[in-house]
């Protein structure tokens, strides 16, 4: 077949992707093979994929493809979160634009609308997951809304109510005003900020001259005052003790309270005390009985109780407030100050404090074996423990954990509400007035209702490793006794806490075993300025047109040559252009092969190729074996850059060129069945990464009835360290005469004759074919002596005489190795400074001593090879 000029990307993902899925390859069923399981950290399915999720993504591909090749029952479970609050933001704005209002709809026909929304846009990241070449099971897709999930979540709720883990109860919590619904603690992300505080008089209210100044950065909440508190020990407020100030704007009489919790050195030494807006304001209003006032409406506007301003945002009303403070007299000053601000990560609002009834659960009891589990190694998290510190203060500071959501799109609280504020937790409706006739033994269907609210997306999700399996709702089933706990999961640093931790707890408390045995941490991605991607900077790429405008493979490549383990990674595209370079070099090298394979030349080339054959299969041996060590450590990117190396460089750049044919005769058979075996064997080691490319040129250099990616992964086998030392001596010799070639202007059809002096010629003895016909020699010599008149060159304790057929440049040969000399006497220096350190010497490993010695004899050797060559120059 004849080849197309450069690898077509598009083409050739298409045609694999269609044989892949048609073969079934990636589907998984229990067999007596060991099991390698991972499953997808579900994406939004209101998302698209971004950079981070590309990361992600490829990081397990890479891991699943390679585990099967290695002949394990890699089974990859795919599928999407139903998101709660940015679903239903999404379903409410789509019912917006058909003039629909979501108050006007039934539940059911809420529901109805969100999951024709889903079906609509929900499969939208799964053709990207595919495009990308990801190797999953895609008969195993799951959703957290599917029946079975959505039971499951159910049972674990009632359940877990049942233990006592899950309670009821009116505390403060986040709000989100733009989703108007409860969040978690670590639903909300902390920004540092440039505010401003308002100094405030407060009038005493027998004495208007007499007054407390109170320095706060929301203005907008003095109308929920309820009173001031002051140290009891502050002298500057004694004659207020017993004694009210008139709250301004709405001339409420509030008491001037006392208590410890107040640093007198702080501001004013004063606190407004705003139970229904600051958790700790609440807890002071608790502990002191004051009312509680709340000023604001879910939606983050002015209610009815703030009396001004009712129904103005509280930002609005914020500079209203501020405006009739000045008008009034009462506001002091303004001042600029450094603060940190909540923000909802749902919806980007500014988080609320706010007290409501919600549903939590108590998090002390779980936490306990999720910390000792990582702790004690049962769960590995990579890269090393950077994490371990964070993970274990999360855990060891664990707060209960806000599960209730004001929302319709969600499994629905189990929970139903009866006669005289009678509660009971099933999981049905009939279960429930069950429960409730054992009080009312009259009460009938329509007496009861069911909880509005729904659970956080994520106590659904910290099921996911068991119920993809249905090992909640039938946790006897074969499949689940044989995938869980999975093998190992890939995620970001970012939901640590949201997820992974929560799915060791689960998993300890529904199995009583861990969910997976280790926890790879992606970096985060970032543009090339280090800023973290995002739709408001507008420097997130658009996936799909990457992968349009390079290829999946190249696309892939680019994100994990440049990603160190765990850290975070500059993103730049022209790491994707590399990656198309390499796709190119891949093919040219084939189409090399290729041609060799259809020569039709009379005579064969019997240039010995025996020492490239062995060096490059003792080469690949080493690289295997490095590979294989760097996978267990989860070093991807190192593995990648390693085998890049390997192909670009010792496959492409040398091999091929020492075994190649001289013009006009065909290569030794021999030599091309090896050099197809070596081929085969890096796509083996490159199919991970470029899924594509490497199927591609597989199935073109021999008729294949499998797959690659179903070929048996071979384990890496010995290599002679003789074998390497000696490759690099030939490509070191090679390259410096290559340059002084270069430097003395020589065309490449110019042949000159090389002379060695050396001590061992016997080394050369294996090299010598290869090194006559690299370097274009007429004639390759062994000498004892200097040779006068050519191009000296000096390697080790080796000197090469380059006698070309042209007068040299003196002066510029002495040049070149006086500047050698210098860079040899300065890194002696630096050996013999750091052996003369005592306290080097007596603490470092003896190796590592011994090392540094070796050094200062070898560079001892170069220095007299350079000086007696300078002396031959004379």
């Amino acid at each position: 077949m004849e080849l197309s000029k450069n690898f077509n990307a598009a083409e050739s993902a298409s045609k694999w992707t269609s044989l892949w899925k048609e073969r079934k390859y990636f589907n998984s069923q229990p067999d007596a093979r060991t099991p390698f399981t991972v499953v997808i950290p579900p994406p939004n399915v209101t998302g698209v994929l971004h950079m981070g999720h590309t990361l992600n993504e490829t990081v397990q591909d890479i891991l699943v493809r390679r585990a099967r090749m290695q002949g394990k029952n890699a089974c990859w479970v795919p599928g999407s979160d139903h998101a709660s609050i940015a679903t239903e933001s999404k379903v409410v704005a789509m019912l917006k634009e058909k003039g629909i209002d979501k108050n006007a709809l039934t539940r059911a026909e809420f529901l109805e609308y969100a999951f024709q929304w889903k079906e609509k846009y929900g499969g939208i990241i799964y053709q990207q997951i595919e495009k990308l070449g990801c190797s999953v099971d895609w008969e195993r897709v799951s959703f957290t809304m599917d029946d079975h999930y959505y039971e499951a979540v159910i049972k674990v709720f009632v359940d877990l109510h049942k233990k006592g883990l899950i309670y009821r109860g009116a505390r403060m919590i986040n709000w989100d005003p733009a989703a108007q619904t409860a969040l978690s603690d670590e639903e909300v992300e902390y920004k540092d900020i440039q505010g401003k505080l308002y100094y405030v008089r407060y009038q005493a209210e027998d004495n208007p001259a007499d007054y407390i100044t109170v320095a706060t950065s929301r203005p907008e909440t003095i109308m929920g005052d309820v009173a001031i508190c002051v140290h009891p020990e502050d002298s500057r407020y004694q004659h207020l003790k017993g004694k009210k100030v008139i709250v301004p704007l709405v001339n409420r009489a509030v008491p001037v309270i006392f208590d410890t919790y107040i640093d007198r050195s702080f501001g004013t030494g004063a606190l407004k005390v705003t139970p229904a807006h600051d958790i700790n304001d609440y807890n002071i209003g608790m502990k002191h009985n004051l009312e509680v006032i709340d000023t604001l409406n879910p939606d983050g506007t002015l209610s009815e109780a703030a009396q001004i301003f009712v129904g103005l945002d509280r930002f609005v009303a914020r500079e209203k407030v501020v405006q009739q403070l000045a008008e009034n007299g009462l506001l002091i000053k303004e001042e600029v100050y450094e603060t940190r601000l909540g923000y909802s990560q749902r919806s980007g609002a500014v988080v609320e404090p706010r007290i409501s009834t919600q549903w939590f659960v108590k998090m002390e009891a779980l936490a306990a074996p999720a910390l000792k589990a990582v702790t004690d190694g049962d769960i590995k998290i990579h890269p090393g423990n950077r994490f371990m510190a964070t993970y274990r203060h999360w855990l060891e500071n664990v707060k209960d954990w806000c599960i209730s959501r004001q929302l319709w799109w969600g499994q629905q609280i189990p929970a139903w509400y009866g006669p005289e504020g009678s509660l009971e937790v099933a999981a049905t409706a009939e279960q429930a007035l069950a429960q409730f006739k054992a009080k009312f033994p009259d009460i009938q269907r329509e007496d009861i209702r069911r909880d509005e609210d729904v659970l956080d997306t994520w106590f659904s999700s910290w099921l996911w490793p068991m119920e993809v399996f249905k090992g909640i709702t039938q946790p006897e089933n074969a499949e689940f006794k044989y995938y869980y706990p999975t093998s190992v999961l890939v995620t970001g640093q970012d939901i640590i806490f949201f997820w992974v931790a929560r799915m060791i707890m689960a998993g300890l408390e529904y199995e009583k075993e861990i969910p997976f045995k280790d926890v790879y941490f992606t970096g985060m991605v970032r543009d090339k300025l280090g800023r973290k991607m995002s739709k408001s900077l507008g420097n997130s790429p658009d996936l799909i047109g990457l992968i349009d405008q390079y290829g999946a493979d190249a696309v892939r490549f680019g994100i994990m040559i440049s990603s160190p383990a765990g850290n975070d990674l500059l993103f730049d595209e022209s790491s994707l252009e590399q990656g198309s370079h390499f796709n190119n070099k891949l093919w040219n090298a084939l189409k090399l092969v290729k041609m060799w394979e259809h020569t039709e030349a009379t005579e064969v080339d019997e240039a010995p190729t025996d020492f490239a054959c062995k060096w490059f299969e003792s080469r690949l041996q080493q690289v295997k074996s490095e590979i294989e060590q760097l996978h267990e450590q989860f070093r991807l990117s190192e593995g990648l850059k390693t085998l890049y190396s390997l192909i670009w460089d010792d496959f492409c750049s040398w091999y091929l060129e020492w075994v190649k044919p001289a013009y006009g005769k065909a290569i030794q058979p021999a030599t091309l069945q090896q050099t197809i075996a070596f081929f085969e064997q890096l796509l083996q080691l490159l199919h991970p990464y470029m899924p594509f490319i490497t199927e591609e040129i597989y199935h073109i250099l021999g008729d294949r009835k499998e797959a690659l990616c179903v070929s048996e992964l071979t384990a890496a086998g010995n290599f002679d360290d003789g074998l390497l030392t000696q490759g690099d001596l030939l490509k070191n010799v090679i390259t410096q005469i290559r340059d002084a070639r270069g430097k003395n202007n020589l065309k490449p059809k110019e042949t000159i004759r090389l002379f060695i002096e050396t001590a061992d010629t016997g080394k050369y003895a294996p090299l010598q074919a290869i090194l006559q016909k690299q370097v274009n020699a007429e004639q390759v010599q062994f000498t004892g002596q200097p040779i006068s008149g050519t191009v000296v060159i000096t390697l080790q304790q080796d000197k090469y005489y380059l006698e070309l057929n042209q007068q040299i440049d003196v002066e510029a040969q002495k040049k070149e190795l006086q500047t050698q000399l210098k860079y040899q006497h300065d890194f002696l220096e630096s050996v013999r400074k750091k052996l003369s350190n005592e306290r080097f010497v007596q603490n470092a490993k003896p190796e590592i001593v011994d090392k540094e010695r070796k050094k200062e004899a070898d560079t001892l050797a170069r220095i007299q090879t350079l000086e007696e060559s300078l002396t031959v120059l004379g």
